[in-house]
């Protein structure tokens, strides 16, 4: 079964051009190392929740919107090898200052797939 990298961000609004242009350039990178897939949505129909919600988690304030992520691999093992060599591709080396969204508030984590229909 695959595995899945999946990740949550708060983009502002007026830099969602900006975060574009920096999901395509990681997307080519991400796929050019091995990975199957890569997917960046931005949030439309995300409510409030009165405990947890998409918002709450990456504490998104009213001028800006959240991104929900994944990459696809062939396995964990596939990942564990691709994850070090994006890491150091210099096509990836951004100046934190002109991120288009703190890295702070981001959620990732690896998931096994269970179900792949």
């Amino acid at each position: 079964m695959t595995y899945v990298d999946g990740f949550i961000v708060a983009v502002r609004r007026d830099r969602l051009d900006d975060y574009a242009d920096l999901a395509r350039l990681a997307g080519a990178v991400w796929k050019a190392h091995g990975a199957l897939d890569y997917v960046e949505c931005v949030g439309d129909d995300l409510p409030y929740g009165q405990v947890t919600s998409f918002p709450r988690a990456v504490q998104a304030t009213g001028d800006e919107v959240v991104i929900f992520a994944w990459i696809v691999y062939a396995s964990k093992a596939e990942r564990d090898l691709i994850v070090p060599k994006v890491m150091a591709d210099p096509r990836l080396k951004i100046d934190p200052d002109a991120m288009p969204f703190d890295g702070q508030r981001m959620i990732y984590g690896g998931f096994n797939t269970l179900v792949q229909v």
